[in-house]
């Protein structure tokens, strides 16, 4: 048995240690990953409706200024990606080019949807009111990409086929049965089921855990490093 002074000093104790608590700070980013996966996705999807084999060989300069649109670098990046698989050689300057791609934005964004079953608010005399019930809800985001091509000769200014524009759309949709879920459906819940299961998931290529460097290894004075196929010597031996 505890002395009763010290009884008095156990009891404080005991609800100090009960009413602890730990806060930890959490921050997110101004636009979510659903909605930058939405309009990536969305975009995705229209350049694969377009042939970019025709430019294969040739030198090609991809002119931007008429994409003006969110994730206008994703966009850009992802046409010059396909092009440059088909063998195309991208230059910087219309003037080095064969052929002028001009790129354009005909609308990309997200659109947001919500609808239910059960029921609604209702007010009742007497300042009472009975609250909503959900016994279904659906929640729905979607992401639409319309993309526009034309090419053309870049010395003869000929119009190099009709062109033509590529739309699709992406979407997330979540249900909720008496508030328990979310049960995911959609394109990007596809997309990301492929990338992260199966072999999708392996790693090809780990990091190390750890950083470290060389120095460049030092040549010998008065040599060169050219060295030639032929088994000729050195340059300036």
């Amino acid at each position: 048995m505890f002395p009763p002074r010290s009884q008095l000093l156990i009891v404080p104790a005991l609800v100090m240690l009960i009413a602890g608590c730990t806060h930890s700070q959490r921050s997110n980013t101004a636009r979510t990953g659903m909605e930058q996966l939405l309009i990536s996705n969305a975009i995705d999807q229209s350049l694969e409706k377009v042939n970019f084999r025709p430019f294969g060989g040739h030198t090609v300069y991809l002119e931007e200024k008429y994409a003006d649109s969110v994730d206008k670098a994703y966009l850009v990046g992802s046409v010059r990606h396909r092009m440059l698989a088909t063998g195309t050689r991208l230059v910087d300057k219309p003037e080095d080019a064969e052929i002028i791609v001009e790129l354009r934005s005909g609308g990309i964004g997200t659109d947001t949807s919500e609808s239910f079953v059960g029921v609604p608010e209702i007010a009742l005399p007497g300042m009472l009111t009975l609250p909503e019930v959900r016994f279904l809800q659906r929640t729905s985001q979607s992401g639409t990409a319309k993309i526009g091509l034309v090419a053309y000769d870049a010395k003869t200014k000929q119009v190099l086929g009709p062109g033509g524009t590529s739309l699709s759309k992406s979407n997330d949709n979540n249900w909720f049965v008496a508030g328990i879920g979310p049960i995911q459906q959609g394109s990007v819940k596809r997309e990301i089921s492929r990338s992260t299961t199966g072999a999708a998931a392996s790693k090809d290529i780990s990091m190390p855990r750890q950083v470290s460097f060389e120095s460049p290894k030092l040549l010998s004075p008065g040599r060169s490093a050219v060295k030639f196929a032929s088994g000729e010597e050195d340059a300036g031996k």
